[in-house]
């Protein structure tokens, strides 16, 4: 499937009233940042220090056992499981080390806030629980619920992680609108699941078929109402 030739937002049943707004976490809400300092900087200079290993061969060896694992099997998200597998001890402090990382997209304060007088505001990512309640500390109080398909679901954001969701809220799927940043989990697989959808791309200008950035959720909804 060529996720790059479908369309990228999508308006099933104009006719109903969305009711929640769902929206994926990181890439979505909040910076890469803290992942990728944890993931591609903590964890190998850890390795490094463990193993006596330059850090340039600490890196390759840790991206290569990332690999061989991917991000379509749970494994791949869970850091106990790596900090065992690794062999690292303790995954608290290097965690903390990253906390400084953690930011906010600029437009986000001001987009949840003027829509929260108007929908339900939820959380629904594949990130850990315990590196969201970090990740949304400062905005959490703008959501009814924060879903984690891996910590809540074990599963990945699959089709059925989103009608869980919905069960979850009782809502119908055409009364929620999803918005992320991977086409995979939160464009195609929420629009399967019977969701609208919308699929954010923060790096390109080029936006016929895509966000640019969450103001642009404002156009979406006048043609979803």
């Amino acid at each position: 499937m060529d996720f790059d030739l479908l369309p990228v937002v999508i308006s099933r049943s104009p006719m109903t009233r969305i009711e929640v707004i769902s929206f994926d976490a990181e890439g979505t809400l909040v910076t890469p940042e803290f992942s990728e300092a944890l993931w591609r900087e903590a964890i190998p200079a850890l390795y490094a220090r463990t193993n006596a290993l330059d850090l340039a061969s600490a890196k390759r060896r840790v991206y290569e056992e990332y690999d061989a694992v991917g991000n379509q099997r749970l494994e791949w998200y869970d850091i106990e499981y790596w900090f065992d597998y690794l062999k690292l001890g303790s995954s608290q402090p290097v965690i903390h080390s990253c906390l400084h990382k953690v930011a906010r997209y600029p437009e986000v304060d001001d987009v949840l806030s003027s829509l929260a007088d108007h929908y339900r505001l939820v959380v629904a990512s594949g990130t850990p629980l315990e590196f969201l309640g970090f990740l949304l500390a400062d905005v959490k109080s703008r959501f009814t619920r924060v879903f984690s398909s891996v910590s809540h679901f074990r599963q990945l954001k699959t089709p059925e992680f989103y009608l869980k969701l919905c069960a979850e809220l009782g809502v119908s799927p055409d009364q929620v609108l999803h918005v992320g940043d991977s086409r995979q989990f939160d464009w195609f697989n929420a629009r399967e699941s019977g969701l609208h959808a919308c699929y954010l791309d923060r790096s390109t200008r080029d936006h016929d078929e895509s966000l640019g950035d969450l103001t642009e959720l404002e156009h979406v909804l006048s043609r979803l109402a």
